[in-house]
């Protein structure tokens, strides 16, 4: 929760956190793992038309790392897709539905009335199984395989059904 309340506390546009912080939390419970060990960082995303410069993003990773000391990841997603070789991006969810593997496309956020959201493009169903498949927006499955080997996730999380990768 304070990672939540640190990044709500920057009141970006159509703001969330996902990929591992959401997805590791989970995976992590449903092995039985106690350990508070999260990923390489945290993944902050939000939407801005308005600012579309890079050095903003830093500025956001800087005052979020002198808040809570975690490597965080912030990107503008209005920039992304250009990245990533897709279309334009319509917001943040959109943007997520892209993402590698559909256990990765899982994010939360604080809403407007201060309760979470959970915003999950394609469903929990994977998540929640211990299913590792391409995202079906993802058009390089390779980069889903490259990071299952990279991160090491059939190592750490054994219990991991990998399908269609």
């Amino acid at each position: 929760m304070d990672v939540l309340r640190s990044a709500s506390e920057l009141d970006l546009p159509d703001w969330m956190i996902g990929a591992g912080f959401v997805r590791n939390k989970v995976w992590d419970h449903l092995h039985g793992y106690t350990d508070a060990h999260r990923g390489a960082d945290i993944d902050l995303i939000y939407f801005d038309p308005d600012s579309t410069d890079e050095q903003v993003e830093k500025r956001y990773e800087r005052k979020l790392s002198e808040k809570m000391d975690e490597d965080w990841s912030v990107t503008n997603q209005v920039r992304m897709h250009e990245e990533h070789g897709d279309a334009p991006y319509r917001d943040s969810e959109d943007a997520l539905a892209y993402w590698p593997e559909t256990a990765t496309c899982v994010a939360v956020r604080i809403g407007k009335q201060g309760k979470l959201e959970l915003i999950a493009p394609h469903g929990i169903d994977d998540l929640v199984n211990l299913v590792v498949r391409p995202g079906p927006l993802h058009t390089k499955p390779e980069e889903a395989r490259a990071r299952i080997a990279e991160k090491r996730w059939l190592e750490r999380w054994p219990k991991l059904k990998v399908i269609g990768i």
